[in-house]
């Protein structure tokens, strides 16, 4: 066990500490504020605080989690080695920087409470981030100062053990359309009809006709596929269904005909299906426990996997209405048009509540990147992005985590990258 020495342990300690030394690292930790205790402990051990006692393993604490509320905090982000820093701390201190507190203002994504200029649809912006602005947006930099703190330890206690950890692969399907052209009904059918005709897409409109009187497959049923290449593969996938109104009428869908519920338990079959919420969900806790209901009552489980629409997540309120509904896992942390981890981290950590200052049960997955984040760029540039991003979290043990969109998987030229990419990357035979 690492024994940690603090006058006091506060909420922000408890939540940050175990998740870079429990999360990431996979060490039993302790914490003691009693000095003869401290000293007597025979294993390794560090203390964390403004000045340190001796010649102990020491990191000097910046102050922000002995705080409590938010405030505008001033400091530089500087270069480490191979990645960045940022609250400084003294030469006395075995790192330069307090990783713990910087870590916490990732986490608790404190920058997102102060602020800040919004997009169009409302959301926090990546071009706000401090990840972005400094060019640290594509590290996981929480991880990678969690190995920075190991290499220390290790070079202070020479004997002491850490688990042997992976990096796991787990996939994510966003189906806010199962089907492009059938299963609209009358009217959403022919709203689609006006929008291509309206334009002179004529192509399109002979297309979807083929596809409503059977002579052609509808372009989003890659269902099939889909099962054959999770069947080779031990890699995890998430589906989130919509089943809440689309915001555009031509894409909309009634989520209760028996076509679609049975599509949502053919899938549930070999996957985890879990609620993409729609954005009238996001606003009225009544509609979000009507889908939170629809989706348990066709797939007979409780739910326990969620992902905001549009990704909206105006903190902390989204998340506070998740853990009062005992929803276990979000997967909304992400920016939806740029690569990069929004909290800073490629392991899946805890929701932490800044407002009320208490960690909750809520589990937050990171999402490396959606595929409309590389909408408009080069193949051969994306792939070698996606393989940095992919390569790092492989390194660092954590969870590469991918947001498909079923219309990513339609056979055509455009996404040769994406097909490739799900069955012989992430979900290749033995994976």
């Amino acid at each position: 066990m690492l024994l940690i020495f603090i006058q006091k342990v506060t909420p922000r300690i408890d939540f940050v500490f175990k998740h870079i030394c429990s999360r990431i690292l996979g060490l039993e930790i302790g914490f003691t504020s009693v000095i003869e205790e401290f000293i007597a402990h025979e294993g390794p051990k560090l203390s964390y605080a403004k000045q340190p006692m001796g010649n102990e393993f020491f990191i000097q604490s910046f102050g922000l989690l002995e705080r409590s509320g938010i405030e505008d905090l001033e400091f530089q982000v500087k270069p480490w080695d191979e990645s960045f820093g940022f609250f400084l701390v003294s030469e006395k201190s075995r790192l330069p920087f307090d990783i713990f507190s910087a870590a916490f203002f990732l986490l608790s994504r404190y920058e997102e409470y102060l602020p800040h200029v919004k997009d169009e649809l409302g959301r926090y912006p990546a071009s706000e981030s401090l990840g972005f602005q400094n060019g640290f947006l594509s590290q996981p930099v929480v991880d990678i100062w969690a190995y920075k703190l190991k290499a220390e330890l290790q070079k202070a206690f020479p004997k002491m053990e850490f688990p042997k950890k992976k990096g796991t692969i787990h996939s994510l399907l966003r189906i806010d359309q199962p089907y492009r052209y059938i299963q609209k009904g009358f009217v959403r059918s022919l709203a689609g009809y006006w929008k291509e005709v309206s334009k002179f897409k004529f192509r399109s409109a002979f297309k979807r006709t083929k596809v409503l009187i059977g002579t052609r497959k509808d372009p989003f049923d890659q269902y099939h596929w889909l099962i054959d290449v999770l069947g080779r593969s031990n890699n995890k996938l998430t589906s989130f269904f919509l089943l809440g109104d689309h915001q555009i009428l031509w894409k909309g869908f009634n989520s209760r005909r028996e076509k679609i519920k049975s599509l949502i338990k053919y899938i549930g079959d070999y996957c985890d299906v879990g609620l993409l919420f729609s954005y009238h969900a996001l606003n009225e806790t009544d509609i979000l426990k009507k889908e939170k209901k629809q989706l348990e009552e066709t797939t007979h489980r409780a739910l326990s996997s969620s992902m905001n629409s549009d990704f909206l997540v105006l903190l902390p309120e989204p998340y506070r209405v998740l853990v009062e509904q005992e929803v276990e896992r979000d997967f909304s942390m992400v920016y939806e048009d740029t690569p990069g981890y929004r909290a800073g981290t490629c392991t899946p950590f805890l929701f932490y509540d800044l407002d009320y200052e208490i960690k909750t049960p809520l589990v937050i997955h990171p999402i490396a990147f959606t595929t409309e984040g590389f909408n408009k760029k080069y193949e051969s540039d994306s792939l070698q992005r996606i393989m940095n991003l992919y390569e790092q979290a492989m390194r660092l043990n954590g969870t590469f985590s991918v947001l498909f969109n079923i219309h990513d998987f339609c056979e055509q030229t455009g996404n040769s990258l994406w097909r490739n990419l799900f069955s012989e990357k992430l979900h290749a035979n033995g994976q």
